[in-house]
């Protein structure tokens, strides 16, 4: 193939793309897009109420079986994306990754301005997915959940803050920063009850107790 034709074709796709975006057939994420708001007080409590209450089983988990990151927008995987997307002043390089910015971590209040220094935390943990019913899921579905960032469940957060929750639930784990709760346990509600997994009764109670006062 000739350059002058590469360069001809690689126009004709650019304006077919450009032409399939401002018809709003293609609607691929952008960097620019905000953290998402998770649903309110009320409809957490109505949603917390419909879902099934199990006992969790967390036989046969792996990290694996979730793959992430995948490619979310050009050269940037879902890490890149979200650390564009909640960071401000975000400086990256032709392979995506960020090499400046400023991060604010809305579980402990803390602020980075390098990257290396945040997780991006899956709200609903992997492992407790899977204890909840992502067991029965085939890898793609455990793949759209584990790189969702349409829902409220991936964010930038203080890498050790991330660590210590590990993949505990709201019996056991809240987020530092008491300002925060309410909006945690209200995006913990929706992304459970968007992907049908269950809750178990611990998890319920202090789910109940702290939407109470959301």
């Amino acid at each position: 193939m000739s350059k002058v034709y590469a360069r001809r074709r690689f126009g004709i796709l650019a304006a077919l793309t450009g032409l399939v975006a401002s018809a709003g057939l293609f609607n691929s994420p952008t960097a620019s897009a905000a953290l998402p708001t998770p649903v309110s007080g009320a409809t957490a409590r109505t949603y917390l109420g419909s879902l099934t209450v199990a006992a969790e089983d967390r036989t046969g988990y792996k990290r694996d079986l979730f793959p992430t990151w995948i490619t979310i927008d050009g050269a940037c995987n879902t890490r890149e994306w979200i650390l564009k997307r909640d960071g401000s002043n975000v400086v990256t390089n032709s392979s995506c990754a960020a090499t400046s910015g400023s991060w604010y971590s809305p579980y402990d209040g803390a602020t980075w301005t390098a990257a290396s220094d945040l997780d991006i935390d899956h709200l609903v943990p992997l492992a407790e997915a899977w204890d909840s019913g992502a067991s029965k899921w085939t890898t793609a579905q455990r793949q759209a959940f584990a790189n969702d960032v349409t829902r409220p469940q991936l964010l930038a957060v203080t890498d050790n803050v991330n660590q210590e929750k590990s993949d505990q639930d709201p019996a056991t784990w809240m987020p530092p920063r008491k300002d925060y709760q309410c909006t945690y346990v209200r995006a913990w509600v929706q992304v459970k009850y968007y992907y049908k997994l269950s809750v178990d009764s611990a998890e319920k109670a202090a789910l109940q107790k702290d939407l109470a006062g959301c």
